[in-house]
């Protein structure tokens, strides 16, 4: 569904990709590791739009979208669930919902997409006129997850979605990520728990110094040398 090839880039002109590559198979959990300032999130932040590749290429489907537009991106069947859930503190639940349908075609499904996620999530029914600042960080990061869904994304990027979350928390949130594989949707996934993580994914790259330096499934991963050394001590 998603390949990057060769991807170069960073912010004005500090260099933080220096070839990044991956793939993204349809209906598949694919994660992106690897230690802090390694350009996950940059890498991220370029396939959707926020940052312009300096070089290389990004295709959804056969179509290059390098360069486009996030809103086209998103359009395209692209959603994204960012570091820090950067929900709106001080509108409802419901208003943060009504908030991801800034794509036509979410607005004209709108309640029905609303009902779905509440399916999903049916602490956020409950709270859906509560401001969502007062909501406990697990609950915001199931608000800013239903959120991205609302504009009914065939690739879902989620990035550190258990950060500053409990365990017990964590293994909800992981667990909600794997069933929405079972519902279809393909997912993109940075994440710094490497446990949890390698027991949910079907393939992972590891990023170091803006480089793809290794990939493989679970047991190729957790018998690399290069993943033994990112995550020394973690294993």
């Amino acid at each position: 569904m998603l390949e990057v090839k060769d991807l170069v880039g960073g912010y004005k002109d500090f260099k933080v990709l220096h070839g990044v590559s991956l793939k993204v198979k349809k209906g598949s959990i694919t994660c992106l590791l690897g230690p802090n300032g390694s350009g996950k999130t940059t890498t991220l932040n370029t396939i959707v739009g926020i940052l312009k590749p300096w070089s290389g290429a990004i295709t959804l489907d056969g179509v290059e979208i390098s360069g486009k537009r996030t809103d086209e991106i998103v359009k395209m069947g692209v959603g994204m669930v960012p570091e820090g859930r950067k929900i709106f503190g001080g509108m409802t639940v419901l208003e943060n919902l009504e908030m991801g349908a800034y794509v036509k075609q979410a607005r004209e499904k709108l309640k029905d997409r609303i009902e779905w996620v509440y399916t999903l999530f049916p602490i956020l029914k409950e709270r859906q006129k509560q401001k969502a600042g007062t909501l406990s960080g697990g609950e915001q990061q199931m608000l800013a997850i239903a959120r991205a869904l609302i504009s009914n994304p065939r690739l879902l990027m989620l990035d550190e979605p258990s950060l500053g979350l409990a365990p017990k928390i964590t293994q909800e949130i992981l667990g909600t990520i794997s069933n929405l594989r079972e519902e279809g949707i393909t997912i993109l996934l940075v994440e710094q728990n490497i446990h949890l993580t390698l027991k949910i994914m079907d393939y992972g790259y590891l990023i170091s110094g803006g480089i793809t330096v290794a990939e493989g499934n679970s047991e190729e991963l957790i018998n690399n040398s290069e993943v033994k050394k990112a995550y020394l001590g973690m294993l």
